[in-house]
């Protein structure tokens, strides 16, 4: 990660948290793109880790939306995060 006074990125805080929370975490990509003033995050994960990043009731995704809002906040931004379950293609 960055350096500790040096903002890591609402990417960057996706992407890890993700990565942690998956079986696989090489099948994780995250794209970022800019939307009428929005900044949208899309989080791709492998076959079967959907319900890894979601969690129990959307707890989980919710954290995530939560902390990636909260990252963006810093950087200026407002951002949304959509969770993927159809391949990456990048």
């Amino acid at each position: 990660m960055s350096a500790p006074n040096q903002p890591a990125g609402v990417r960057a805080v996706v992407e890890v948290l993700a990565r942690a929370l998956t079986d696989r975490p090489d099948e994780v990509h995250v794209k970022e793109t800019q939307h009428k003033g929005t900044t949208l995050i899309e989080l791709y994960v492998g076959p079967g880790e959907l319900g890894r990043v979601i969690g129990r009731q959307g707890r989980t995704a919710a954290a995530l939306r939560t902390l990636a809002a909260s990252a963006g906040e810093k950087e200026g931004k407002t951002v949304t995060l959509e969770i993927r379950d159809a391949p990456y293609k990048g």
